[in-house]
């Protein structure tokens, strides 16, 4: 839009979350010729309306949806392997996390997802998503349909486990050669946390986002992260930075490397002991 406009220094993103009434995030996206007093009129109505604004650049998903895609993709990867939903959603939740991630895909709706994959020209297949795509060719698109990874009482929206989405998953599985194994809550909040930490580095590196904090913002006010654990990169500095990235290198050797590559930013501090 900016590079159409005569005056690209007067276009600035403003990325609302949805519900877009209830929730408080909003990503101000600034371009490259973004004016600054364009940024604090900007910022100054996004605290009439009573929202919480965070500086982004841009870059695909901005802050919040680019760090996500890790995020969701271990958690589809967590399924092939032998977790239930409700094991993977219920590590997340003990954890903090306001809603699993399966039961926010349900929430959010899985052919939401699925179309917006069709829409990208090239994009390769990933594993991850071989799941989502049969419920969602099914008929199962979430709670709008009554049904995606669970069940939903009709009258309550409870969600309810579903006996006929393990056999979906197995299958796909077993096309894929994966054989079921066990996990523990711990395992599972790993290998599901830490890519967020790992690409908020690379977010960090790029200059995307400003500081860390402002990351942390992203994932308290837009995602549901446990405000009590400060938000995705103030965990990685309670865990260790150096754990994080020695297990991120475990999960590179043992799972699809292609998936785990360490942020540059992330192997530096962790090999210098220091933090963000």
């Amino acid at each position: 839009m900016a590079a159409v406009t005569s005056r690209p220094q007067d276009v600035v993103g403003m990325h609302f979350f949805s519900p877009a009434n209830i929730m408080k995030l909003l990503e101000i996206v600034r371009g490259d010729e973004t004016a600054d007093d364009v940024l604090a009129t900007v910022m100054k109505l996004s605290k009439k309306i009573r929202k919480v604004p965070v500086l982004s650049r841009v870059c695909y998903g901005f802050i919040g949806n680019r760090m996500l895609g890790g995020y969701m993709r271990e958690a589809q990867m967590l399924l092939l392997q032998g977790a239930t939903p409700a094991q993977i959603d219920g590590a997340l939740e003990s954890f903090g996390m306001a809603m699993g991630p399966l039961a926010v895909a349900d929430l959010a709706g899985l052919d939401v997802g699925y179309k917006a994959r069709q829409a990208i020209p090239d994009l390769p297949d990933h594993p991850s998503n071989h799941v989502v795509d049969q419920l969602v060719e099914s008929g199962r698109l979430g709670q709008k349909s009554g049904a995606g990874f669970y069940r939903y009482d009709p009258a309550t929206r409870q969600r309810l486990e579903d006996p006929e989405v393990e056999p979906v998953i197995r299958a796909e599985a077993a096309a894929l050669g994966i054989e079921p194994q066990s996990f523990s809550d711990a395992e599972i909040v790993e290998r599901v946390i830490f890519p967020l930490i790992n690409e908020g580095a690379r977010v960090l590196d790029e200059g995307i986002a400003q500081r860390p904090g402002d990351i942390d913002i992203v994932y308290i006010y837009g995602y549901g992260f446990p405000a009590h654990r400060g938000g995705p990169m103030f965990y990685g500095t309670t865990v260790g930075l150096d754990h994080v990235y020695r297990r991120i290198c475990d999960f590179r050797d043992s799972l699809r490397a292609e998936d785990w590559q360490p942020a540059p930013l992330l192997k530096r501090l962790a090999e210098a002991g220091a933090s963000w």
